[in-house]
């Protein structure tokens, strides 16, 4: 069944948006129990990616935006700072990255729409991040076609405070991949997509990797965990 047409990398390669700009009011994210644990990566200081702290030393994000999208080289993890729970362009926690452990059947392509379905990457932090200060989300297991999920991102157009979109719903599962009918935006690539259960913490189910079209429908690409994710956040601990 062929259900994708003209998948594209949803990762910022053009350069961090200012910082500068006017705060941004829209709290609507505030209503995501734990949001703080989702933050902002800084790579190389010349693009972004948003991703999600799963331990207090770790956090998941697209193994695409590992990559410098124009030479295809891999970026140094030293060269990366996630910024969690950034918001108004203040960080609750700010930690460098030491290691970066990429999906082993993962190959870069430019378009990332070879490798969706193993776009995904642990990086390990310089120095964890206290739980009682920012409580890691939990990894829940692949959800089914119609279950209700969010997603929460930091993208080019509101790079200082995070975006939420929920409930948006998967509309169909291919192995390691999900189709959703959730919007994905530049510089959401690696933003957690996760359970809707209202009012409780939600847990995660996948991340961005890509932008896509169903028809004349947008659509968004996500990759699904499996035990392979569990292998790489023992590699990178």
């Amino acid at each position: 069944m062929r259900l994708l047409l003209g998948a594209v990398a949803a990762c910022l390669s053009l350069g961090l948006p200012g910082l500068g700009k006017a705060a941004d009011r829209n709290n609507g994210f505030k209503a995501v129990p734990g949001w703080e644990a989702v933050g902002r990566l800084n790579i190389s200081g010349r693009s972004m990616c948003t991703a999600t702290l799963v331990a207090p030393n770790m956090v998941l994000t697209a193994a695409h935006c590992l990559y410098d999208q124009n030479s295809g080289r891999k970026v140094l993890p030293g060269s990366i700072v996630f910024e969690a729970g950034l918001n108004n362009g203040r960080a609750k926690a700010e930690r460098s990255v030491s290691k970066a452990v990429i999906h082993p059947q993962y190959r870069f392509n430019s378009t990332g729409s070879a490798q969706i379905g193993f776009d995904i990457a642990v990086l390990r932090l310089s120095k964890p991040i206290s739980s009682g200060q920012i409580q890691p989300f939990q990894v829940a297991g692949i959800p089914r076609k119609g279950d209700a999920v969010g997603v929460m991102s930091y993208t080019y157009r509101k790079a200082n405070s995070p975006s939420l979109e929920q409930p948006c719903h998967v509309l169909a599962k291919q192995v390691e991949t999900l189709v959703m009918s959730c919007k994905a935006e530049f510089g959401a690539s690696g933003a957690p997509v996760f359970s809707v259960h209202g009012g409780r913490v939600p847990q995660l189910v996948s991340v961005i990797s890509a932008k896509a079209a169903m028809g004349n429908r947008p659509v968004s690409i996500g990759t699904a965990f499996g035990q392979t994710l569990q292998t790489m956040m023992r590699r990178a601990g």
